[in-house]
């Protein structure tokens, strides 16, 4: 594809003003409005025993002149308050809270009176070096910061009406924008951490001014080209060369090569899924076809080659990255959980351009099990790392599982993954239908109701399902007058068996039409139309590439969309040493102690012959009944080993 053929005629549009009504989403929403943001408040303000203290609302009233003090905490502290207050638009939103709103104005005060006269926005180097503004760029998270105080903003603004906190933003982005670019006399400069990329743009779907598009372009386009930035800047500090780069260089954050030349993901998971995020948006905006062809270049290297079962991406805790294609270590796993919110961030925008099964399919791969496992059914612990094998002894011991935690946290020094958590769940119902030129469609799905428009008419359509835990699932349309439109249903690519009836009347084979994935239903609706879907939802066998070591002469299980796992509460200590029956019978129960679904299956478990450490004399094998629960579940109950790849007969 040249650039110019013009992408933007066939995008979608995400319906924003979907509402969840019940099942697992609408719960872990629920969660989050409840319980997530009152404990993140808690946290922000320190209030929390027995947890790293944030600072991070001290920080702001430090540098407003407000309080005496320190700066204390991680450099890009002001983002935790963003993305609380992100989270907490997207729930007033859904659930207005006059106190909730008033506990938000009063930040949103605090940071404009942290703002400096110029626009200028950011506690640490107000409070610490105000001498040094703008000089670490590769390091220092200026610009990262301001990029989530712009998605906080667009997200109150269209939540609540208020533009208080966008007069903020766009005080601070004309600040930068004074200082960045390609015009003589500007920095060409770019941030060490992307972010601002995506929000520059978010910001101009709202504002409409070309010149927040102009910079967004500028920060994704000027990347990676020579002479090197981020080298520029450390001479001007007087150094050698930048210092934070290790042995993976510029790669760390996608500052290696131009966008348009890069092929695989590298260096910094999250860094980089930001970067692609924006990347894609642009294409959109734009209409280059080009930078789509790159996305998705890419996307495929990402998600074929380096992507965990669960979703989770980048497999190292050196710098919190990717390595080498297929290499997935399960124990050592990194799979931050941000990163795993980061594809589905991309995913989606990839959907927009290109409605194809492939990208919601990843997407809804990484959310039920990558980014639930990063919070505990209450709400008020957190997964950092999401491994795929923990063992407590072994995390205790070993250096090189030191980043791995037995059991989630309450908070973190760099606690970056609870609010993106909370920003993420608070506006899941973004995510599940998109509007086309023609009609609706429905990516995901969950009890919910949509509205629309299609040509003059207005429709709503109602979702009514169990899913994930259930394969039926209805969906209703309501409208003012007969209109013909389509509907764009997608099957997911898991389901090997989907069985369609539209107003009772089952679809034969010829009037199945499908479209990348899509189940394409278009005809004149009439107010009151059903359409039913049965998705077969057996237990699945799953087997891993034969170049991913940990998982060779392994099976996963797996149930519609969700990943299983096995948990040293229910089946004992040494969970490798515990093998699937050639015949398992599966069975799908309801555990009294888990709300959800888990699976029995028939086994063994392997116990030694001798007690010699080697020996010729192979091991007993004593039946034992399989018990997996749903990965995102695990460390609900109480602290132990978990083991997603499982020994089994089956394996080859």
């Amino acid at each position: 594809m040249k650039r110019g053929m013009g992408v933007r005629e066939n995008v979608l549009r995400p319906c924003k003003h979907a509402v969840l009504a019940g099942g697992l989403l609408a719960n872990r929403a629920e969660v989050v409005r409840s319980r997530m943001i009152p404990y993140q408040w808690q946290a922000l303000n320190d209030l929390v025993p027995g947890v790293e203290p944030s600072h991070a609302l001290a920080n702001l009233r430090i540098a407003a002149g407000e309080q005496s003090g320190e700066f204390r905490g991680m450099v890009f502290q002001d983002s935790d308050v963003a993305k609380w207050l992100e989270a907490v638009a997207y729930s007033l939103a859904v659930h207005p809270d006059p106190e909730l709103e008033a506990r938000a104005d009063a930040v949103i005060d605090l940071v404009a009176r942290a703002q400096q006269p110029d626009g200028y926005l950011n506690s640490y180097y107000t409070i610490v070096e105000p001498q040094n503004r703008w000089t670490n760029l590769a390091d220092n998270h200026e610009l990262y910061c301001a990029g989530h105080f712009i998605e906080a903003a667009v997200a109150y603004y269209e939540a609540t009406g208020k533009d208080r906190l966008l007069q903020v933003v766009c005080k601070l982005v004309d600040h930068i924008d004074s200082l960045f670019g390609p015009e003589e006399g500007k920095k060409r400069g770019y941030p060490g951490h992307e972010e601002i990329e995506l929000a520059l743009i978010k910001l101009y779907r709202v504002t409409g001014n070309k010149r927040h598009l102009r910079l967004a372009q500028f920060f994704v386009e000027e990347r990676g080209k020579q002479p090197h930035y981020f080298a520029q800047e450390a001479r001007a500090r007087g150094l050698d060369k930048p210092t934070h780069w290790g042995k993976f260089a510029y790669a760390y954050s996608q500052a290696h090569l131009p966008i348009r030349e890069q092929e695989t993901p590298e260096g910094h998971a999250v860094r980089a899924m930001y970067f692609f995020t924006a990347v894609a948006d642009l294409a959109q905006e734009t209409g280059d076809a080009e930078l789509f062809q790159v996305c998705d270049t890419l996307w495929q290297s990402t998600v074929q080659r380096h992507m965990y079962l669960t979703g989770g991406i980048g497999s190292q805790s050196y710098g919190e990255g990717f390595t080498t294609d297929y290499d997935l270590p399960a124990s050592r796993a990194y799979a931050e959980t941000c990163a795993a919110i980061g594809l589905f961030f991309w995913g989606h925008r990839m959907l927009q351009l290109n409605p194809d099964r492939k990208y919601a399919d990843v997407m809804e791969r990484a959310l039920y099990n990558g980014i639930l496992s990063g919070m505990s059914w209450e709400g008020d612990r957190f997964f950092y790392v999401n491994p795929l094998e923990v063992d407590p002894a072994v995390c205790a011991s070993r250096q090189d599982h030191e980043h791995v935690k037995p059991t989630r946290q309450g908070w973190f020094t760099c606690a970056c993954c609870p609010p993106n958590l909370a920003r993420l769940l608070a506006s899941v119902h973004h995510y599940l239908y998109s509007q086309s030129r023609d009609g609706l469609y429905v990516h995901f799905f969950a009890e919910s109701t949509v509205e629309f428009q299609v040509g003059k008419t207005r429709a709503r359509l109602s979702q009514h399902t169990d899913y994930p835990w259930d394969g039926h699932v209805e969906l209703k349309l309501a409208v003012e007058q007969p209109a013909q439109f389509s509907l764009y249903v997608r099957l997911p690519g898991w389901c090997k068996q989907a069985d369609v009836q539209v107003n009772g009347e089952a679809l034969s084979q010829q009037e199945i039409i499908l479209s990348q994935g899509y189940l394409v239903l278009t005809r004149e609706w009439q107010d009151g139309d059903e359409v039913e879907l049965d998705f077969a939802l057996p237990v699945e066998v799953v087997f891993a590439h034969p170049k991913v070591r940990d998982a060779a002469g392994r099976i996963a299980l797996q149930r519609g969309p969700v990943v299983y796992c096995l948990e040293e509460v229910d089946n004992g200590p040494d969970l490798h040493a515990l093998v699937l029956a050639a015949e398992p019978d599966f069975q799908v129960e309801t555990d009294p102690k888990l709300p959800v679904p888990v699976i029995k299956a028939r086994g063994y478990r392997l116990e030694a012959a001798s007690d010699d450490l080697y020996s010729t004399a192979a091991p007993r094998k004593v039946p034992a009944v399989i018990k997996a629960v749903p990965y995102f579940s695990w460390d609900n109950r109480r602290p132990g080993a978990m083991q997603v790849w499982i020994r089994s007969e089956l394996a080859p």
